[in-house]
């Protein structure tokens, strides 16, 4: 695609990196098929194609409308179209830069303006786990739209206390402690009957995502630096062999440090560092799978339907390996036989933000997963797992607290 940028963006970095983007698509629109938007709502403009025309006319000098924040603001970002396009053309970064630039030149109503200001707050705040206590509360009194976004209560099973040559850190997350803090317990226990430790800084906090998603771009870097500040130490001294991300969301997000943070002097080759060391926790199975053998209870392995997050299928690349690994410990582990590949609709703040759409989504991915009739629903990010949970029944947990429950300890 040719691009003629305006003379304000010709010497940017911004614009250098999107023109660079922009040049590797090819028009074809094999990303219109996999797109959940387009697929609810029939409109070019709400397909990537679409989204990347508004983004090069905005870049080359047309006008910035309303309009044109209202179709970016739609996007998921669930980066589906990066896994359909035969061109590599990396729309999650480039729809980043096209909602900068939009953001600052569209004045946002008051209402989105504040509901933005408290989520990428109110989320990242120490405030977040009392109020989410009282929620919990009071959540048989609570009106449904509210009710959807407070999970009942599950509390944590203990943490290991024994120590292991094999050190990792972990990430426990912004809200998922204060949520569904089971899935960082369990994580550490089941790492602990591997003979894997799970190190925590207690400085680190949210990823970055959180503040980067809802515009506050320097916000989103100040969040990075602190991880990288808390976790430094111990990288510096070899003293673990990986940072482990439970919430495949904030997995993608620091997998990106060191591209976020490439142009910081002071940072750059330590973001490259953490970036290199972070892995999804699934990435682990392999060699869990050779350490558990034996270790789930007989007759204790489930039949789960797995929800494979946007965040782990196309904004890691990782594939299958959930599926895999929980088979060759017995469970029976199966995506939907339909449209597996599309997002659930929770993608961060998007199912506050854009409920309509994030409710049809829901629902849609429900009624594919309907037909296999598991036990459990299953995914491995806590935004997808709340979402979910939101318009069924059916339990829905992340995948290692299932195997964490089906294990037998020592």
């Amino acid at each position: 695609m040719q691009t003629h940028l305006a003379p304000e963006f010709q010497h940017t970095a911004d614009g250098q990196a999107a023109e660079a983007i922009l040049r590797k698509c090819v028009h074809c629109g094999f990303c219109t098929a996999t797109c959940p938007t387009y697929q609810l709502l029939g409109d070019e403009l709400d397909g990537p194609r679409g989204r990347i025309y508004l983004m090069k006319q905005v870049l080359e000098g047309a006008e910035v409308t309303r309009s044109t924040q209202q179709h970016l603001d739609r996007c998921l970002t669930c980066r589906n179209c990066e896994s359909t396009c035969p061109s590599g053309v990396e729309y999650g970064a480039l729809v980043d830069i096209g909602r900068r630039i939009v953001d600052a030149r569209v004045e946002r109503p008051a209402t989105e303006k504040a509901a933005r200001w408290l989520l990428k707050e109110g989320l990242t705040s120490p405030l977040f786990a009392p109020a989410m206590q009282l929620g919990q509360a009071l959540r048989p009194l609570l009106p449904k739209t509210l009710k959807n976004k407070v999970p009942a209560t599950t509390p944590a099973k203990p943490w290991p206390t024994r120590e292991h040559a094999r050190k990792v850190l972990m990430l426990t997350g912004c809200v998922q402690p204060a949520m569904m803090p089971n899935i960082n317990s369990a994580t550490a226990r089941v790492l602990d009957a591997a003979g894997i430790q799970t190190l925590v800084a207690a400085s680190a906090g949210c990823c970055g995502a959180l503040r980067s998603h809802l515009g506050d771009h320097e916000g989103g870097l100040a969040d990075m630096r602190r991880n990288i500040d808390a976790w430094w130490p111990l990288v510096q001294a070899n003293a673990v062999e990986a940072i482990v991300m439970n919430a495949s969301g904030c997995g993608v997000m620091v997998k990106d440090y060191g591209h976020a943070l490439a142009a910081d002097p002071a940072y750059a080759a330590k973001a490259a560092r953490i970036s290199d060391l972070t892995r999804d926790l699934s990435e682990l199975l392999p060699e869990l799978v050779d350490k558990l053998q034996g270790k789930v209870r007989p007759g204790a392995a489930s039949h789960l339907a797995f929800h494979p997050p946007c965040t782990l299928q196309h904004g890691q690349q990782l594939r299958g390996g959930v599926e895999m690994h929980l088979g060759a410990l017995g469970f029976k582990v199966q995506v939907a036989g339909s449209e597996s590949h599309l997002c659930c609709g929770s993608a961060g703040t998007y199912s506050v933000l854009q409920p309509t759409l994030a409710y049809q989504l829901r629902d849609r991915k429900l009624q594919n997963l309907e037909p296999l009739g598991a036990q459990t629903i299953v995914s491995a990010n806590i935004g997808c797992i709340q979402h979910l949970q939101s318009g069924t029944a059916t339990p829905v947990k992340h995948w290692v607290e299932v195997l964490d429950t089906a294990m037998v300890y020592a």
